[in-house]
């Protein structure tokens, strides 16, 4: 019986910026546990293309192309797809970015746009869901935030405030709206292996010392966030509100 806690049958999902990498993982992940998916992302081709390999195996998948950083038009998208097609029970806030520079030398315009793609879209998707779900009284926000919203590292600070700053936006979306009926919690990866990472990745120094520097000794790999994503989106997390999962083999816990 306790593995039904975990049951996403009749449940669907949007998780956004999910044409690859993190978003693309976990929405098969949720898939797998029964959800219906509904991917996002601003370029349609491959936001076809993904949901495609999704339906390939045999998953019900929806698409619903729109700019996260944009407030009226994220609102409008959800308030159709909520009239036409049906309830989204889940929300998946993956959609984010990454800029490197020194600080001294950072470009104010990748500073805004980071604030847009990683904080502001948080915000604008969080809200435009949660208006239906208080309306009925359940829902789950899992926001993706970062091994760096605890840790800073040389040449990425903007990317660190703006994932301290969804942690406590989520703390924030908790506090207002768990009396509806919503839980809201954070995922943080460590170090994975992803399309936003492919520099590091592919840089031989960096991965051996953060082969050192994490207790695990290795890079992540995307299906094991699945697990916590799938914890956070159902019955079994029905009383764990505001809090950040830090899902990085061990980075965080040791100096």
């Amino acid at each position: 019986m306790s593995l039904t806690l975990f049951d996403l049958s009749g449940k669907r999902a949007l998780i956004t910026g999910s044409s690859q990498g993190i978003g693309l993982a976990l929405a098969r992940g949720l898939a797998e546990a029964g959800a219906e998916v509904v991917l996002n992302g601003r370029d349609r081709e491959k936001l076809s293309a993904a949901a495609k390999v999704l339906r390939d195996d045999g998953h019900i998948v929806h698409e619903l192309a729109f700019d996260a950083t944009d407030h009226l038009g994220v609102r409008s998208a959800i308030d159709a797809f909520e009239t036409e097609t049906g309830q989204i029970d889940i929300l998946v806030n993956n959609a984010g970015m990454q800029h490197r520079s020194a600080l001294e030398d950072f470009p104010a315009d990748a500073f805004e746009q980071l604030l847009q793609t990683n904080v502001a879209s948080v915000f604008h998707v969080g809200q435009a869901c949660a208006r239906h779900m208080i309306k009925r009284g359940a829902g789950k926000i899992v926001n993706i935030c970062s091994v760096q919203t605890a840790l800073a590292r040389p040449g990425i600070a903007p990317y660190t405030a703006t994932k301290g700053a969804v942690a406590n936006l989520t703390k924030g979306m908790a506090t207002d709206w768990a009396k509806h009926g919503l839980q809201c919690n954070g995922l943080a990866p460590g170090y994975f292996d992803t399309p936003l990472n492919k520099a590091l990745v592919d840089d031989p120094e960096f991965s051996a010392w953060l082969s050192n520097r994490t207790p695990a000794g290795r890079w992540g790999n995307v299906e094991e966030l699945v697990g916590t994503c799938i914890f956070l989106s159902s019955a079994a997390s029905s009383f764990v509100n505001g809090t950040t999962v830090f899902v990085d083999g061990g980075i965080t816990a040791s100096l």
